[in-house]
């Protein structure tokens, strides 16, 4: 286990500013370069179809398998980092910016359904030349990690989804909100960045002032591309099919859910339990809707020990 990036980059922040003048943006890929490095990873594009597509991989490649991380809705491949720090020594890391995310093409006709989506991390792995992988996903990319293994099972080794979409048999919060006109996962104005992550995550990490001011920056612009993934994500989530497709999936599969999300109710974990074969679940107190930023070190644990037991 690495050391903890917390004082590092608080020293790298305050040695910046003393030596010059830095705009929150400098200071903001600084941060982000030292929580990448310190995770022993870094940033590539390549090229697929018509779309860049920006990812996060080993700095120094490793004689062991492949994890490939799949990002939610509204997020990016950054969200992996203090996940993927636990894992590197030992693991091939791919933390990838879906389509529409992150450093990624943001095209507006692109198809964002769960479907379509899958299709998109197909033409990305296949560009990657990752043929097998061990995968996990949160949220909208736990649905769209579900799905990949139903429909690509002999490239998925195993699969952990983190508070995954796809099923809302128990409505949350955001449901409600969402029925009333209210999202709080687009934010559109000064103030919504920090609601969001209110709303999102019960355990909230250490993040310094500048960077929270960048990543709201960032999220409003990205609002027109988020409300449209987001109408695709709401509708193919609703379709009967989901359940029926991830009874195919034939890799172990491990769902940890936090449960004190409010974006997606816990209580769904036991529908995905019931639908796949070869599923067990871990409900976390005290962790909202994204355990590997919350608690990284314990959900790698959790991972290591359900590779485990599965073999």
């Amino acid at each position: 286990m690495k050391a903890s990036p917390i004082f590092p980059i608080i020293a790298l922040l305050v040695s910046t500013l003393l030596v010059s003048a830095c705009s929150r943006h400098t200071l903001y890929d600084n941060a982000i370069d030292w929580e990448r490095s310190g995770a022993g990873l870094e940033a590539s594009t390549v090229q697929v179809d018509n779309m860049t597509i920006a990812y996060l991989s080993n700095i120094n490649p490793v004689d062991g398998e492949t994890i490939v991380l799949i990002h939610g809705f509204g997020a990016n491949k950054d969200n992996w980092t203090r996940l993927a720090r636990e894992l590197t020594d030992e693991f091939n890391v791919y933390a990838i910016d879906l389509p529409g995310h992150g450093d990624s093409s943001k095209t507006l006709d692109l198809g964002y359904r769960f479907e379509d989506q899958v299709g998109h991390v197909s033409k990305i792995l296949a560009t990657l030349d990752i043929d097998e992988a061990h995968m996990m996903g949160n949220s909208m990319g736990g649905a769209i990690t579900a799905l990949y293994a139903a429909t690509y099972p002999e490239q998925v080794r195993s699969a952990v989804l983190f508070d995954p979409a796809g099923i809302f048999e128990y409505d949350s919060e955001l449901v409600e909100l969402v029925m009333g006109g209210d999202n709080p996962l687009i934010p559109s104005k000064e103030g919504d960045f920090k609601r969001l992550i209110d709303f999102a995550l019960e355990k909230k990490p250490f993040v310094p002032w500048p960077i929270y001011d960048v990543m709201e920056e960032k999220a409003i612009a990205n609002r027109e591309v988020n409300e449209v993934i987001f109408a695709a994500i709401r509708d193919s989530g609703y379709e009967p099919d989901f359940r029926e497709t991830i009874t195919r999936i034939k890799a172990p599969v491990l769902v940890v859910w936090g449960k004190e999300d409010r974006v997606i109710n816990y209580r769904n974990a036991d529908v995905f339990v019931e639908q796949i074969p070869r599923a067990r679940k871990v409900l976390l107190d005290g962790v909202g809707h994204a355990p590997m930023v919350e608690v990284p070190e314990e959900s790698a644990e959790l991972f290591r020990e359900f590779l485990a037991e599965t073999r």
